[in-house]
C-alpha cells in the first residue's frame, strides 16, 4: 500500500526572511562602518543581511564577508554563467565525486586562501598552498606545525586559525 504524504497547509509555513536591498549610494558608508563595530553589531549585521546565526569565525572573516554581501545586495551577485564556470572548474577537479568534494572541504582550504590569526598582539597570516601552507616565507605541512611555531605548545592547527570550533564551545 502507498502512504502519500501531505502537505501541511500554507498559513503554517513560516515565509521566507526577506531581505532588503542595500542603496547603491550607501554602499561606502556602510563599508567604512565595518571595522568600527562592536562583534556584538557585526554579528547583529549578520543576521540581518543572512537571515542566519553568524558563523563561530574572527572578525576579519565576519568582516570580509559582510562588505561582500553589502555589495552583493547593492550591485547583484554573481552572474548565472560566472556561477556555472565556477561549477564546472569545481567538477573539473572532484569528478562529480560528492564523497571527494566533502573530504577535500573538510581537509583544508582552497589553495590561495589567507588565515589570518592575531596571536599575543602579533598578527600572524598564512597562505593556503596546493601542497600545504606558507608562513613567513617557509613551507609547513600543516596548520598544527604553524600553530607550534607560533605559540611554542601543541595546538590543533585549525582549531587555532579558527576553521574548526574547539569542542564543547
Amino acid at each position: 500500500m502507498t502512504q502519500t504524504r501531505r502537505k501541511p497547509p500554507a498559513a503554517s509555513q513560516a515565509p521566507a526572511p526577506t531581505i532588503p536591498a542595500i542603496p547603491k549610494p550607501d554602499v561606502p558608508a556602510r563599508l567604512a562602518a565595518l571595522p568600527g563595530l562592536p562583534i556584538g553589531e557585526l554579528k547583529a549585521e549578520w543576521r540581518r543581511l543572512f537571515a542566519a546565526e553568524p558563523p563561530p569565525y574572527n572578525r576579519r572573516f565576519l568582516e570580509s564577508r559582510l562588505a561582500y554581501r553589502i555589495q552583493e545586495l547593492a550591485y547583484g551577485g554573481l552572474q548565472r554563467e560566472t556561477l556555472e564556470r565556477l561549477e564546472a572548474l569545481g567538477e573539473q577537479i572532484d569528478g562529480r565525486n560528492i564523497t571527494l568534494r566533502r573530504i577535500r572541504d573538510q581537509q583544508r582550504p582552497i589553495a590561495g586562501t589567507r588565515l589570518i590569526r592575531e596571536y599575543q598582539g602579533v598578527e600572524h597570516v598564512v597562505t593556503v598552498t596546493r601542497d600545504g601552507y606558507e608562513w613567513q616565507g617557509r613551507p609547513y605541512r600543516s596548520l598544527s606545525a604553524i600553530a607550534r611555531a607560533i605559540t611554542g605548545t601543541r595546538w590543533n592547527g585549525r582549531v587555532f586559525f579558527g576553521i574548526r570550533p574547539r569542542r564543547g564551545a
